[in-house]
């Protein structure tokens, strides 16, 4: 099994917090691992979130807490210093990226080169609103036209060329607002453009472990469907952010998978 989405946020670059990660790895099954870091704990990615900083006092304090503390450059030392490691479980690393529309060339010219094995693509923004921080931030917001903008901007992030797959692409539904119409259509188009650009789609459990009474493991039913009809490759994810966290939920993930 594996465990496609852990971060390593939480603690220094050295090869003894990874060992932990990797620890946890074999307890749960993983032969597989992939690290990553949000792209804002880098100083190289901050002039993206200009916008959405100057939109909510929230989000600006929540932001220059914990942003731009590290170079790419420290990351990438600690990634060649695995490399050279062995470990009990396979590792690669990427990058989890906020995709907005207007930064597309501002990440290709960042991350050109960089020797990551993976870059994936997420969207945690609609319309500057920062929509997964916060159930009480939903309100007096339009459920119907978030929903669209989450999916259009969805689509477009698939689109852009930059990324080898999608991070929880319907992480929308964690405070459990529905939208009133059939997303039918946007999940045919979303799954059309990651096939279009032969990207991967998670399956994750970290938004279950975060509102569990609102947000079941996984991809909502009907999307999980379309994604296997139009054969795009789905990885099972924690969204672990700490060692105790990696492989939550992935033999269960594995199995819905595997289901017809």
């Amino acid at each position: 099994m594996r465990d496609g989405h852990i971060h390593i946020e939480q603690g220094d670059y050295t090869l003894d917090w990874i060992r932990r990660f990797a620890d946890r790895a074999v307890e749960t099954g993983m032969r597989e691992i992939w690290l990553l870091e949000h792209c804002y704990l880098f100083a190289e990615f901050v002039p993206m979130y200009g916008a959405v900083c100057a939109h909510s006092s929230y989000v600006d304090a929540w932001f220059h807490r914990k942003a731009g503390k590290l170079r790419l450059s420290d990351y990438l030392t600690l990634i060649e210093q695995v490399r050279r490691t062995d470990f009990p479980v396979s590792i690669r690393f990427g990058l989890e990226i906020c995709y907005f529309p207007e930064y597309e060339a501002f990440v290709k010219k960042e991350t050109r080169g960089c020797g990551l094995d993976f870059l994936l693509g997420s969207v945690h923004f609609i319309d500057r609103f920062a929509f997964d921080h916060k159930a009480e931030h939903w309100e007096g917001v339009d459920v119907d036209s978030a929903y669209r903008t989450y999916f259009e901007t969805s689509i477009s992030l698939a689109q852009s060329g930059l990324f080898d797959g999608i991070a929880h692409p319907d992480c929308i539904k964690l405070f459990g607002h529905k939208a009133s119409f059939d997303l039918t259509a946007y999940y045919e188009r979303l799954a059309q453009a990651l096939a279009a650009q032969r990207m991967y789609a998670e399956e994750s459990s970290g938004i279950f472990r975060r509102c569990p009474e609102t947000a079941a493991p996984g991809m909502d039913a009907a999307l999980l469907s379309c994604m296997k009809r139009h054969h795009i490759p789905i990885v099972t994810v924690s969204d672990a952010h700490c060692p105790e966290d990696v492989g939550d939920h992935i033999a269960e993930m594995t199995e819905r998978i595997a289901q017809d």
